[in-house]
């Protein structure tokens, strides 16, 4: 039973139309001169306008005030990140779950950048049948420190099933986790799926970067 917090991010879990998710990624940059803020497997993700990949920084909770990524304009996120290589100091190459924040040089990102997948995500409170076809949001908004440096994993959670809304909003519950003895509906922070509402992801926008 999930009776406990304990976000982990997005997990991909399958496609919109059932079939499994297979690991498909596609690779981009992080600013070579380093970039700031942690950026933990499990964290969406979005292009800046230097073409290099950043951490949103907004709820989604609207497309106006809280669109993604960062809370202004709604261009939407490329994705979910899941993990990165760099070369370290020493010259060795390193595949790292998370992106240590000012790392420099060469940092190549992995994103699941499909726009129809489907993610596995913990809610921030209980979410009843009902929420069925609502539309959820980010319980907080993203930062360097949104995530473990232990285990490398993004601990972002969604709202509620008592905040789920018709309105506009990042993501759509397009199901349940529902596994006896580790998620079912109703449950203190019940598993969700969803899938990136159409604006929210940067493919299904027609705003350019």
């Amino acid at each position: 039973m999930a009776s406990i917090a304990s976000p982990y991010g997005f997990r991909a879990v399958n496609n919109l139309g059932g079939l499994p998710y297979a690991g498909a990624t596609r690779t981009f940059l992080i600013d070579p001169a380093g970039y700031n803020t942690n950026i933990f497997n499990g964290s969406l993700v979005y292009v800046n306008s230097s073409g290099y990949l950043n951490i949103a920084t907004s709820t989604g909770a609207d497309a106006t005030t809280n669109g993604f990524p960062t809370g202004t304009a709604n261009t939407g996120c490329v994705g979910v990140f899941v993990g990165c290589s760099f070369v370290n100091a020493q010259g060795q190459q390193m595949f790292s779950q998370y992106y240590p924040a000012n790392t420099t040089g060469v940092v190549t990102a992995l994103v699941i950048d499909d726009d129809r997948t489907v993610f596995q995500v913990q809610s921030a409170g209980s979410v009843t049948q009902a929420a069925l076809g609502a539309n959820v949001f980010l319980n907080a908004a993203q930062s360097t420190s949104t995530g473990s440096t232990q285990n490398g994993n993004s601990n972002t959670a969604v709202v509620a099933g008592s905040s789920a809304v018709t309105t506009t909003a990042a993501f759509r519950v397009v199901g349940f986790v529902n596994i006896q003895g580790f998620s079912v509906v109703g449950d203190a922070y019940t598993d969700i799926l969803v899938k990136f509402n159409p604006g929210y992801h940067s493919y299904s926008n027609a705003v350019g970067l």
